[in-house]
């Protein structure tokens, strides 16, 4: 669906069918649905208000209202419907039928990708950010469960309910204490699942600017190269210390590739590439000389072509699911298959 459209108006969730569930979190789940009037496919996310989920209800209208100030970009999703009632937010964002970047990591050789894929996925990833930035968005939860495979083999960007707004990266002359927001007690909640990408400014509770999204970039490109992150401990409490002491290791000869990854895992902000001057810094740098930036999508063949999945008509009930999940477990009921088609979303 062309990101430049009206948006569309929500559909009634009491009398939708999806065809599938793409993903399922504590507070909320994702739907694939297909609207017959437009002919088109699209993600619906749906979450239920509840006084013991009161935060997924702030989340929620907090991805609705930067999704829709977002300007359009080829690396991020567009809101095509948001509505609420009395028991459910839901808002539509567009289908990404090839899945995330870690399912797709785990379906190569080794579980790496080459050094010519991450330069690619690692390009379209750096615009995302820049755009985000320029906007004065920080993203903070970069991940490859974050980063999801287009119909046309690019990327996009998901789940945005823990950015924050800080002054535009293009319009900040100097760094200062009172530019920092979020300290970590703040999204402490938050660690759970992506700790291994939790910058050390955060973990400190010194607070944090735009060159979060550049640390958790250096561990995205590490975990591309070798398969795993760099700083993974036993627990939480031995990865934040890994985090805030120790090297990352380095196996093989140093390239670009592993000096990209070096100086975008800076552990003092100041001296981390992209504080000064965004992603100019990163842009710059020799892993990516050469590249034609301003026609990433016109010259640049993606690596990998998701396969066009033809979606059937809907098949579940999304209120009905959401009274099943709150039933206790019984024989007398299973889910249906297409309940059971959880590709990750």
């Amino acid at each position: 669906m062309d990101s430049n459209k009206s948006r569309a108006p929500a559909p009634d969730i009491h009398r939708l069918r999806a065809a599938k569930v793409l993903g399922q979190g504590a507070t909320g789940t994702v739907f694939l649905v297909h609207d017959d009037s437009g002919d088109y496919s699209f993600a619906l996310k749906v979450v239920e208000k509840s006084s013991a989920h009161h935060h997924a209800d702030r989340r929620a209208r907090h991805e609705i209202s930067l999704l829709g100030r977002l300007r359009p970009h080829p690396f991020l999703p567009h809101l095509i419907c948001s509505s609420e009632d009395d028991n459910f937010i839901w808002w539509g964002i567009p289908f990404c039928p090839g899945g995330d970047l870690n399912a797709l990591r785990y379906r190569q050789n080794d579980h790496v990708f080459s050094a010519a894929v991450i330069r690619f996925y690692l390009a379209e990833i750096v615009c995302a950010l820049q755009h985000l930035h320029q906007q004065g968005i920080v993203y903070r939860d970069l991940k490859p469960e974050n980063i999801l495979v287009q119909q046309s083999g690019h990327v996009t960007l998901t789940d945005f309910d823990l950015s924050r707004d800080l002054p535009p990266a293009n319009t900040r002359q100097m760094k200062s204490k009172s530019a920092r927001v979020s300290p970590a007690n703040e999204r402490s909640n938050s660690f759970v699942g992506t700790e291994e990408y939790v910058a050390p400014e955060v973990i400190r509770g010194d607070g944090h600017e735009f060159s979060v999204d550049w640390w958790a970039l250096g561990v995205l490109a590490y975990e591309m190269m070798y398969g795993t992150t760099p700083f993974k401990g036993r627990n939480r409490k031995e990865t934040f210390r890994k985090i805030l002491t120790a090297r990352p290791e380095r196996i093989g000869k140093p390239d670009a590739l592993t000096d990209l990854i070096g100086k975008l895992l800076e552990k003092d902000p100041a001296r981390r590439l992209g504080y000064w001057r965004g992603a100019a810094e990163i842009k710059e740098h020799r892993f990516f000389r050469g590249l034609r930036w301003e026609l990433l999508t016109e010259v640049l063949r993606p690596p990998f072509l998701p396969a066009t999945e033809v979606v059937a008509e809907g098949g579940i009930d999304i209120t009905e699911h959401f009274r099943r999940m709150k039933l206790p477990p019984s024989p007398l009921w299973s889910p249906s298959a297409d309940e059971l088609s959880l590709t990750e979303f």
